[in-house]
């Protein structure tokens, strides 16, 4: 129960994940005249594809998504490893969580990108096959500001900016899970792991 309950947390994240995109899919239209404010004009739902990674960054070629969507399923299995590494070694339960909360983001957003293409029909235009070619779903829409950088800025100022993020629940647990990390990196890694307990056992045994 101590591997399963961390990664029970990660398919809890994939769940909730796919069945708000299942959702947003089969009852908002896509883009502004499906758009449901939430909070004022600050927050919205806001049906939307993503064909690469954050903020649509794409990878060139014709076969950049195909490349993507391997990297995400190595990185997935990656992560999960990492996670049953940490309970084994008996890491930080807070950095436990954190990975379990990157490992379910990661997971839900693959599945999107390995399958959507094929069940929504959404994979890009002339891509050389719908499977591992389709777009993530993103809904949560935050419109923080949009206009003119001020000319005292350095190296951004007076150019047009916008920042409105579009997201989803996988991303959001990915994020949470990043931050919460970096704010605690003293606490997480000031110490080493420790040593497997049977291991441990072994060494004083030999009287090492």
């Amino acid at each position: 129960m101590k591997y399963w309950k961390y990664y029970l947390a990660a398919l809890a994240v994939i769940l909730l994940d796919q069945a708000v995109k299942l959702i947003v899919h089969y009852n908002m239209e896509m883009g502004l005249p499906g758009e449901i404010p939430l909070i004022g004009d600050w927050l919205k739902l806001h049906y939307t594809l993503n064909p690469g990674m954050a903020f649509g960054v794409e990878l060139g070629s014709d076969y950049g998504k195909l490349i993507l969507t391997l990297f995400r399923l190595v990185a997935m299995f990656g992560i999960g490893y990492y996670l049953y590494y940490l309970v084994k070694h008996h890491a930080p339960k807070g950095l436990i969580w954190c990975i379990a909360l990157i490992l379910g983001g990661a997971i839900g957003n693959l599945i999107d990108s390995t399958f959507y293409g094929v069940w929504f029909d959404n994979a890009p235009y002339g891509a050389v096959t719908p499977w591992f070619h389709g777009q993530v779903v993103d809904m949560f829409y935050v419109d923080i500001w949009e206009g003119i950088v001020p000319h005292w800025v350095p190296l951004m100022g007076g150019r047009p900016l916008s920042l409105w993020p579009i997201f989803n629940v996988a991303d959001s647990a990915i994020f949470v899970g990043v931050v919460l990390i970096l704010f605690n990196q003293k606490r997480f890694f000031g110490e080493h792991p420790a040593e497997p307990e049977h291991k441990s056992m072994m060494e004083k045994e030999q009287g090492l």
